[in-house]
C-alpha cells in the first residue's frame, strides 16, 4: 500500500483550483494593532529597525512587516521579522524560508523542530541551523494566523486552501526569530535558551496584533471582489 503522503502534493493542486476560484471573494483582513509594538521596549537590548528593499518586498508579497536587530553589548544577539498577509493568493502568498535562506547564500547544516511553551500552551516551530561562509545562526520559523500555529509546510497550505474556500480569508503571518552564533561568545546551546526566552514572548504579543475572531468572522461573513 502507498504511503498517503504521496499523494499529498496532488491533493494540494485540487486544492489549489478552489483558491484560485475563490480569490476575487477573498476580504483583506487588517491588523488589530500595528506590528511595530512588537517585542518593544525589550530591556537589555538596543533596537534597530531595518528596511527591506522595494523589489524584495515586491517578490515577497507581504501586506506590513517588521524587521529589527536586538543587540547587547555592541554585539547582534538576535533579529526578529514579521511578515503579514492580510489576504493571500496566487502569485502573493507566503514564501518558505526553506526556499528562501538556500537562495541567499545559507546552507543548512542540519533541520528540525522544536517545542515552544507559550502562554496557550505548547506549539511547534521549525529549528534549522544554518551556515554562510563562515557565519552560522540558528533559525526558528513558524506561520501564525487565523488562531492558529503552524510549522509544516503541507499543513499550513492545506489549511490556506481550505479557509481560502470554506472561509474566504486567508490572512496570516510569517514569523523569524534568528540568533547567530558568536564564537567565544555563544554556543549552539546557548542560542536555543536565548530563543526559548524570545519566541514564546513573541508568540503571545503577536496574537494580540493579529486580526480578532470578530474581524476574520466579519471577513469570511462579508467577501469582497
Amino acid at each position: 500500500m502507498h504511503s498517503l503522503s504521496g499523494y499529498v502534493p496532488a491533493m494540494l493542486l485540487v486544492a489549489g483550483c478552489g483558491l484560485v476560484g475563490s480569490a476575487k471573494r477573498q476580504r483583506s483582513v487588517p491588523l488589530s494593532r500595528p506590528l511595530n509594538t512588537l517585542l518593544t521596549p525589550l530591556p537589555g537590548y538596543a533596537v534597530v529597525d531595518q528596511q527591506v528593499g522595494a523589489e524584495e518586498r515586491r517578490v515577497a508579497g507581504m501586506t506590513d512587516y517588521i524587521a529589527r536587530i536586538y543587540e547587547a553589548g555592541g554585539t547582534v544577539a538576535f533579529t526578529t521579522y514579521v511578515g503579514y498577509y492580510d489576504r493571500q493568493a496566487q502569485g502573493r502568498s507566503i514564501h518558505s524560508p526553506r526556499n528562501c535562506l538556500p537562495g541567499a547564500g545559507w546552507e543548512v547544516l542540519h533541520g528540525g523542530t522544536a517545542t515552544i511553551a507559550a502562554a496557550d500552551g505548547p506549539h511547534v516551530v521549525n529549528r534549522y541551523l544554518m551556515k554562510k561562509d563562515a557565519a552560522q545562526a540558528l533559525v526558528y520559523y513558524w506561520y501564525q494566523g487565523r488562531g492558529r500555529f503552524a510549522a509544516n509546510e503541507y499543513a499550513v497550505k492545506f489549511n490556506l486552501l481550505r479557509d481560502a474556500v470554506l472561509e474566504g480569508h486567508t490572512e496570516e503571518a510569517l514569523v523569524r526569530v534568528v540568533v547567530p552564533l558568536v564564537p567565544s561568545i555563544r554556543t549552539e546551546a546557548d542560542a536555543d535558551r536565548l530563543a526559548f526566552t524570545i519566541a514564546p514572548r513573541l508568540m503571545d504579543e503577536l496574537r494580540r496584533v493579529l486580526p480578532s475572531s470578530r474581524a476574520r468572522a466579519a471577513a469570511g461573513g462579508n467577501n469582497a471582489s
